[in-house]
């Protein structure tokens, strides 16, 4: 979610409501050192946001301490670090699915969260690399993070090196859950109510959901789940999003906020592409706010189906 679960879509989350908890996207913990905890778009939060995980790519111990210093401001509802993330310039870090491959420098670090942050601790990880042992690295991992006092699991049951590629193996939490005494929450490929309901019994060993690039598109998502009825006026969704964006981002910095939302919010619509287009051209923030506002106000039709291969 890097780009997209910033200060001012949180914001925009909370006006529908619905969440358990929302995540900021992975945060470099140390950029955190040298960021202003109460005004970066970022790291600040708002009363209305509810609950607030703050989820990091830490790659040492070397500074983590003042790390979680200066997040105590904020007061984090929870820390999740993310040994999940197959992209390669984190993995050039030695960060994401990088720090899962090395037991002992995680161990070290998840150590350091786990004596300095009394909250709630979480980590998200993949299954792995694609070897023959790979079940028995992952088993190996997560009596590490067992033992090492961690509270739950994000489990995002692909493979390092899919990315997003294939469909996510929900029917493993079945096995994963058994191997754990920690509770997983399952991510992936979760489209929706009726996906939920239709695989219910692959998703009934885990304790929670977590939904990430179907909310880009449809920032309206958990309201609707609990609301099924609610009607969605689109063009008030993305007038609320630049008023949000142009209030918490430098002018420099909205256009490209705009750029990286604009082909999930594009989805929604059955000649999308138009409207990514229109925004993706445009040369300024305030061109692409009015182009899109154009297209909106023609009521264009809806995607029968919301997919978002290819993104």
């Amino acid at each position: 979610m890097a780009g997209i679960t910033h200060s001012a879509f949180r914001r925009l989350l909370a006006d529908y409501g619905g969440t358990g908890a929302l995540w900021t996207e992975m945060l470099s913990a140390k950029m955190i050192l040298n960021e202003n905890t109460l005004e970066s778009p970022w790291l600040k939060r708002r009363p209305q946001e509810g609950k607030v995980i703050y989820q990091l790519l830490v790659t040492d111990v070397e500074r983590l301490s003042e790390t979680l210093d200066r997040l105590s401001v904020l007061r984090p509802d929870g820390i999740d670090l993310n040994i999940a993330c197959p992209a390669p310039s984190i993995r050039r870090q030695r960060g994401g699915a990088d720090l899962f491959e090395d037991a002992g420098r995680l161990r070290d670090i998840v150590r350091v969260l786990r004596r300095d942050f009394p909250g709630p601790l979480l980590v998200k990880t993949r299954l792995g690399r694609q070897t023959p042992d790979w079940r028995t690295k992952l088993h190996d991992r997560l009596h590490l993070l067992e033992d090492e006092g961690v509270d739950a699991l994000t489990i995002h049951p692909r493979y390092s090196e899919e990315k997003l590629k294939r469909s996510a193996r929900h029917a493993l939490y079945a096995e994963l859950a058994a191997e754990t005494r920690l509770p997983i929450i399952a991510n992936g490929d979760i489209l929706g109510r009726d996906f939920v309901c239709d695989h219910s019994a692959q998703l009934a060993p885990t304790a929670g959901l977590m939904i990430g690039r179907m909310v880009a598109a449809r920032p309206w998502f958990f309201a609707k789940w609990q609301h099924p009825e609610l009607t969605v006026d689109y063009l008030a969704v993305w007038n609320r999003l630049c008023d949000y964006i142009a209030e918490d981002f430098p002018a420099r910095h909205t256009l490209g906020r705009i750029k990286i939302l604009a082909p999930y919010f594009a989805r929604n619509f059955l000649f999308g592409h138009t409207l990514f287009s229109k925004i993706q051209s445009s040369p300024d923030f305030g061109t692409a706010r009015s182009r899109a506002a154009d297209f909106l106000l023609q009521s264009p039709d809806l995607a029968t189906n919301v997919t978002l291969g290819g993104i």
